[in-house]
């Protein structure tokens, strides 16, 4: 077991060995700086984490769907070997609510009431010495319940409705009357279904109490927050509360949010005196870590002869549990930044149904709507006898078409002209069921999207000592992304220095404060901080040598000065130092510097702006049989400056995986009548694997984002949204048959 899982200390740092490499070190295909920690087996996750007199929880979850509990008998398991807790509702201490004031604020704390909400929501934990002892004394746990009739369908008229949950319906104009005098009009009705985030790593949490001091290991895509809320739901100061988070093994959203599992992991290792382990199942993780929300959307188009688009109305109705308070997951409001019409309203509606609490899952919001709204764009093309290209060329938005402000960047254009010459676009026969590979009926479909812009505050600390390297430090996290790379990567450039001089540690909450790793925002975020660091470290060695005679950089302003090769030079002469030779002439070990970014002020005539796709799909039908298969998906995208096209182009193929899945396979089964998710194993819920997934290309296109200082957008989700629609209009070329719900399967083509 590594030393710092026992210590509870960050992972091995990273960047410590290694040749450097020339510059530019931006924009290269840089290996993974985390890589060898990993092939090594050295990169500590929660499971990994043992402590002494470490004991295990394993939670008991409710088999009905809605109700109450009216007992629970623990006489057998507490009197169970190894046995040192079990706590229910009954005696389990009051906690409050945390974090209600973030986009992904926790579900209600556990087990404060005898009212079921969902299937599989926690009743119980037991707490013992080992694992096998742990899930022994849940098994003697006996539960009774009066059961109610739970309420899981959408559609359900039984079911709470609450209209502009998230103060975000607008729009522009008066869409209904612009839709009621339209030439062209096409209303249609598009359906989703839910989605588990399914991450390879189980999420585990490991909680260590030392007095008033909570210390916990977790599978958090946000240390800071996380903090943040258990220091709430507790009680406590927040700086007496330490998360680490330095590797998780996946998450796509499910790790926004501060779960009942890591509640509990710290409840019981208060009430038993020792540190705690729980990880979750299998099956658990899905009712345990939210899921994408199922949706019901109509979309209503207004159009003219010429395909200019007059008017967009859309709406959708998606799921939430009855007792959360549901992160910020709107759908429909794709319509209010996609297409340049001057009349637009969009609507999202929340149905409050006895499921798991939902939360983020990658391209939260955007994958559900996208699909809704570029299907209707192909059926509009359709009616049009217009090519799909075409008509989102002729309805590309030049400005924000609600606001009318401009983008800070948007190379939609390009993503349009690149993916349709990389794909061949212009052999699509537009005729449906008029190419043919043998006995296959070959497709064509594309969609656009965008993503929306997210940056939260973020603060990180540069130190560069005399050996001349330097360290960065955030509680900012790697989801598997690449953040400690890319990272590694810009402080090197902005400092001149070689990538092997730099390290990165990150997943600490006790580092200076990061926004969680979501919304494709975190590269934008601890990026800006690093380039406000770096800026304010040259400045402070400026200092240390203002009246420095001995020193060439007497004098020197920050903005006369740059840096190369370990060296700080005057822009005028090209004479300058070391780093090394400034802290060793002045007797300092090191000098350290603090940055802090704010996300882009928005009341400069210019909207913050996310990146921008084009998807295009070809997919292979078995006339006979039904059976899709995807033969090529290409895309284009404008993410702005790419820091490393190695791990920024992975990151796009991931999500268009995931894409795939949404489009074919992946559909989370909720039992109407009992409320159980039905395909809970990886037996039964499908995603894409090997033979799934064909050479999937990317292309990047325009330049940088005049917001950011180091010219980047995100790239983590957009590669998600798109690929579902581009999916479904190719199933429609190809066959004749327009499929308006996701998962496409072989029966709607039967």
């Amino acid at each position: 077991m590594d030393r710092s899982a026992r210590t509870g200390a960050p992972s091995p740092v990273l960047g410590e060995s290694g040749e450097g490499r020339s510059a530019p070190v931006i924009g290269a295909g840089v290996d993974r700086v985390d890589g060898p920690l990993k092939v090594c087996g050295r990169a500590t996750y929660p499971t990994d984490v043992d402590l002494p007199d470490l004991a295990h929880a394993v939670l008991v979850q409710s088999t009905v769907a809605a109700g109450r509990v009216t007992a629970v008998d623990t006489t057998a398991a507490e009197a169970a070997p190894g046995v040192l807790a079990v706590l229910t509702h009954e005696n389990a201490p009051r906690l409050a609510t945390g974090g209600e004031d973030r986009p992904w604020p926790p579900p209600p704390p556990p087990l404060q009431g005898d009212r079921i909400h969902h299937h599989g929501q926690n009743v119980a934990v037991v707490v013992a010495g080992t694992f096998e002892e742990a899930t022994e004394g849940a098994r003697l746990v006996r539960v009774d319940y009066e059961a109610g009739d739970p309420v899981v369908d959408l559609d359900d008229p039984r079911a709470e409705h609450v209209r502009d949950p998230f103060g975000t319906d607008g729009g522009t104009g008066d869409a209904a009357s612009a839709l009621s005098t339209a030439p062209v009009r096409l209303e249609q009705t598009y359906r989703t279904a839910a989605n588990t985030n399914n991450p390879m790593g189980p999420f585990a949490t490991v909680a260590i109490w030392d007095g008033d001091r909570l210390t916990v290991h977790d599978a958090t895509q946000g240390p800071s927050s996380t903090r943040t809320d258990l220091a709430a739901i507790f009680g406590i100061p927040p700086e007496r509360v330490r998360v680490l988070a330095p590797f998780i093994g996946g998450g796509f959203g499910a790790g926004l949010r501060t779960w009942p599992h890591t509640v509990l992991a710290a409840v019981a290792a208060r009430h038993v005196g020792r540190p705690v382990k729980l990880v979750l199942t299998r099956k658990q993780m899905f009712t345990s870590i939210g899921h994408r929300p199922d949706t019901r959307q109509t979309v209503r188009i207004g159009a003219e002869r010429d395909g200019r688009i007059a008017a967009v109305d859309h709406e959708s109705w998606q799921t939430v549990s009855v007792a959360d308070t549901n992160p910020y997951e709107n759908v429909a409001t794709v319509a209010l930044s996609n297409y340049a019409a001057p009349h637009i309203s969009a609507r999202d509606i929340q149905v409050r149904v006895n499921v798991p609490a939902p939360g983020s899952m990658r391209a939260p919001g955007e994958a559900q709507g996208t699909f809704a709204l570029e299907s209707a764009m192909d059926e509009l093309a359709r009616e049009l006898d217009m090519d799909p290209v075409e008509l989102r060329l002729r309805n590309y938005a030049g400005t924000h078409p609600v606001t009318g402000q401009r983008w800070s960047s948007n190379g939609l254009r390009e993503c349009y002209r690149v993916g349709a010459e990389k794909f061949g676009w212009s052999r699509r026969d537009p005729e449906p069921r008029s190419m043919r590979k043998g006995p296959l009926l070959v497709g064509y479909g594309m969609a656009g999207t965008s993503f929306f812009f997210a940056q939260g505050t973020c603060t990180a600390r540069i130190t560069v000592g005399r050996d001349g390297g330097a360290v960065v430090r955030s509680a900012g996290m790697d989801l598997g992304t690449g953040t400690y790379t890319v990272m590694t990567q810009l402080a090197a450039e902005l400092l001149g220095l070689p990538l092997h001089r730099v390290r990165t540690v990150l997943g600490d909450s006790s580092l200076p404060q990061a926004p969680s790793a979501g919304g494709s925002g975190h590269v934008g975020a601890l990026g800006s901080a690093i380039h406000a660091a770096s800026r304010e470290l040259v400045r402070a060695f400026l200092e240390l040598v203002g009246d420095d005679a001995a020193s060439p950089l007497r004098g020197a302003d920050p903005d006369g000065v740059r840096v190369a090769d370990g060296r700080i030079l005057r822009q005028d002469t090209g004479q300058g130092e070391s780093y090394a030779d400034i802290l060793t002439r002045h007797g300092r070990e090191e000098l350290t510097a603090d940055g802090t970014a704010e996300p882009p002020a928005k009341d400069k005539g210019v909207v913050p702006t996310g990146p921008h796709a084009a998807k295009f799909a070809e997919v292979h039908v078995d006339a006979d049989l039904g059976v899709i298969r995807v033969a090529r998906l290409v895309t284009a995208v404008h993410c702005g400056r790419v820091l490393n096209e190695k791990t920024a182009r992975s990151q796009l193929i991931g999500g268009t995986v995931g894409g795939i899945g949404m489009a074919l396979l992946e559909d989370t089964v909720t039992e109407p009548r009992t409320g159980r998710i039905a395909n809970a194993t990886f037996g039964d819920y499908l995603i894409p694997v090997n033979a799934d997934i064909p050479a999937l290309e990317v292309y990047f296109v325009g330049g940088p984002d005049t917001l950011n200082p180091n010219g980047t957008k995100g790239c983590g989700e957009i590669g998600v949204s798109a690929t579902a629609a581009a999916i479904a209009n190719a199933v429609h070329h190809a066959t004749g048959r327009r499929v308006r719900k996701l998962p496409i399967t072989v029966e709607d083509l039967l």
